[in-house]
């Protein structure tokens, strides 16, 4: 037998962040009761909204299923004695388990013969279970900072108001967070603030509907995108929606209604990305813009509300609107009253990190860093040091103040409005590019030099000092910053060295940072552990990764033309066999001692059998084919090339000995396999390859 379960826990207004948070993991945790207590069931569906988190779950088997208990006892041999007689062993044992000796059975196992007790565990009624597992899932819920109401203790994101638990159309009464159960279920707050009675946990959805709330997360979203999209549509209007903020809109509504609001075309003076924050930030509304991007002195907001007034909803977002973005306005006028440059002085004032110094400080060292990427990525001089100079001159400003996320955007308006080179300008918002995964790069060589100084900067002072990532805590997201430098060096053609980087910011540092190496030796592995989890993301194997690891760690924009040639080769007929023999010879060398052994002349006149000869003759011709194409770096067509070896070297295995006992010979096959080893593994190291045949 099987029933519907519903449990919903209704409390005060939960914080827009936590709605979809919480909700999500109290049904993986009820998933999980569930499963260790071996109860099946249907579909789950979870629910959220402001003042709910509630679980639905299909078909819930009435009980557990009954389990077979084996207990082993003594050994045969040991539980009679030589009259027959049950010894002191065995009616302990029979004792232990609460039942006379004939209840016994003997098991026979590849050790032996045991006596064992085997009964049936009748399992428990799903009905008496399900209180306790309410409580177990909601005790590892992810509430930062929990809080107490009334006289009671239980703690919650917010105080709880009401519990509702049924099976079936049964009712479980019991105690949830200080709240007694129920079959009461609430309403909208203003629509319906009366009490809604459930009697069938399949009911519940179509029942708050009817009250005015639409309790599925998913489907209240796509109703606010609907409705969004649809009045930006009808006005000629693309709606600006990231998804960070539907998501947030839907967590602060349960009966949405997108109404269109206006505000005066004077503010369209401002920056549009300050005007858009503002209205994110602040209002939680949607910004509109026409076709060309540009943005449009409407916006929309989404109400709780159907109201019988929508224009007096309208004005109050209005004269709300207005005010926040006059405050915008008021920022950016005055922070261009003064020019960037004056804030240079008060980037002094702003520590970066205790032990490494001030903003000012961290800026003297990037501009450091531009003049040591001035030459091989063809920079200006003036305009590198004065980049790096002006870097973090936004973050003084009042606009950034207010909006962070404006960082590096505003730096480029105001150096725009001061007379600085476009280069320059450019290069201030692009010192943050990509801010995200997936975010475009900088654009400029000049905004690619200033982010990659800065970024570096950063990972070599804070590793310096030993304060690397440690599992979910990464304070100055050296991950991102890491993952960052991958992406930059990847698209950038000139020779910019990993190491070579890195020794050049560990210089500038100077006695800012210990002496100490260990640190820092633990920076290179760490940027290509996120490369390696760019590659992956892209579709490429662990395998895939090490393989060109293994040949190419310094040059990214290297490794990447390597790693994508190497992706053609194994779909070659002849990859597999190929990467096959590179480990052989790989395992030949080393049982020899001469895994380090350098590609040498081979005397042609030890060259015996015939496939070794015919070996030898191929290995010449492909060494002579192959040297214009490492020239004009062409891995595609020398890994491709390659293939041609797989028939002289698999009839080298078959037909040759290398380890004779002749050590002339000996050393020759080896010194042949060498040569070889050396073509097979000049671009990647394919004997790390695992491909499936």
């Amino acid at each position: 037998m099987a029933n519907d379960f519903l449990f919903e826990l209704g409390c005060e207004e939960l914080p827009s962040g936590a709605v979809s948070v919480l909700a999500e993991a109290l049904a993986t945790n009820l998933v999980a009761v569930l499963e260790k207590a071996q109860i099946s069931y249907g579909e789950l569906r979870s629910f959220a909204t402001p003042r709910r988190l509630a679980v639905f779950i299909s078909n819930l088997q009435d009980e557990q299923p009954s389990q077979s208990l084996t207990r082993r006892g003594p050994a045969l041999v040991a539980a009679y004695d030589a009259n027959g007689q049950p010894t002191p062993a065995l009616l302990g044992f029979a004792k232990s388990c609460k039942v006379a000796v004939s209840d016994l059975t003997v098991a026979k196992t590849d050790k032996g013969e045991w006596l064992v007790y085997e009964s049936l565990s009748q399992g428990a009624k799903t009905r008496d279970l399900l209180a306790a597992m309410i409580n177990q899932a909601l005790s590892t819920l992810p509430i930062p900072k929990p809080m107490r109401w009334g006289m009671g203790d239980a703690e919650f994101a917010r105080p709880v108001h009401w519990a509702l638990l049924l099976y079936g159309n049964e009712l479980i009464d019991c105690e949830i967070l200080g709240v007694k159960t129920g079959r009461k279920s609430y309403g909208h707050r203003f629509h319906h603030p009366q009490a809604i009675e459930i009697t069938k946990a399949e009911n519940y959805e179509a029942l708050l509907k009817e009250a005015y709330v639409l309790a599925d997360f998913k489907a209240r979203r796509a109703l606010i995108v609907e409705q969004v999209e649809g009045l930006a549509a009808q006005h000629s209007a693309r709606a600006v929606m990231p998804e960070a903020l539907v998501d947030e809109v839907t967590s602060i509504v349960e009966w949405p209604q997108a109404l269109i609001a206006n505000f005066e075309k004077e503010f369209l003076d401002v920056p549009a990305e300050a005007l858009i924050a503002s209205m994110q930030s602040h209002q939680k509304c949607f910004a509109l813009q026409n076709a060309e991007g540009q943005l449009l002195p409407h916006f929309i907001t989404v109400a709780n509300i159907v109201s019988s007034n929508p224009q007096q909803v309208v004005a109050g977002n209005e004269k709300v609107m207005r005010a926040r973005l006059s405050d915008a306005a008021f920022f950016f006028h005055q922070d261009k009253k003064q020019p960037l440059s004056s804030h240079i002085p008060a980037t002094e004032n702003v520590v970066f990190q205790d032990k490494l110094g001030s903003l000012k400080e961290k800026t003297t060292r990037v501009q450091a860093l531009m003049n040591f990427l001035e030459k091989p990525l063809q920079l200006d001089n003036q305009e590198a040091s004065r980049a790096a100079e002006l870097s973090k001159c936004d973050l003084m400003t009042g606009m950034v103040g207010e909006f962070p996320e404006l960082q590096g955007l505003m730096g480029y308006y105001y150096a725009r409005h001061d007379g600085e080179t476009t280069n320059v300008a450019l290069a201030l918002n692009e010192q943050y590019m990509p801010r995200f995964a997936g975010d475009e790069l900088p654009g400029s060589r000049l905004g690619l030099a200033l982010s990659l100084a800065d970024r570096l900067d950063t990972l070599v002072g804070i590793f310096a000092l030993g304060q690397k990532p440690s599992g979910v805590k990464d304070p100055f997201k050296l991950r991102r910053h890491a993952l960052a430098v991958v992406r930059m060096l990847v698209a950038t053609p000139t020779a910019l060295k990993l190491s070579e980087l890195i020794a050049e910011t560990q210089r500038v540092y100077g006695g800012r940072i210990p002496a100490a190496d260990l640190p820092l030796a633990e920076l290179k592995p760490f940027i290509l552990e996120r490369m390696q989890s760019y590659y992956q993301g892209l579709g490429f194997s662990v395998d895939q990764v090490l393989a060109v690891r293994a040949r190419q760690d310094e040059w990214l924009y290297d490794f990447d033309k390597r790693i994508y040639a190497l992706a053609s080769f194994i779909k070659l007929a002849e990859a597999s066999a190929l990467s096959a023999a590179c480990k052989r010879v790989n395992n030949i060398l080393q049982q020899a001692g001469q895994s380090d052994t350098k590609a040498e002349t081979i005397n042609e006149s030890l060259l015996e059998e015939g496939a070794e000869k015919a070996l030898f003759t191929h290995l010449q011709v492909m060494e002579k084919l192959l040297k214009p194409l490492y020239a004009q770096e062409d891995y595609g067509k020398i890994l491709s090339q390659l293939a041609s070896l797989r028939e002289p070297v698999d009839a080298f295995f078959e037909q040759v000995m290398v380890m004779v006992d002749e050590q002339a010979v000996k050393k020759n096959r080896l010194q042949l396999l060498a040569r070889l080893q050396s073509l097979l593994q000049g671009v990647v190291d394919i004997s790390l390859l695992v491909i499936s045949q």
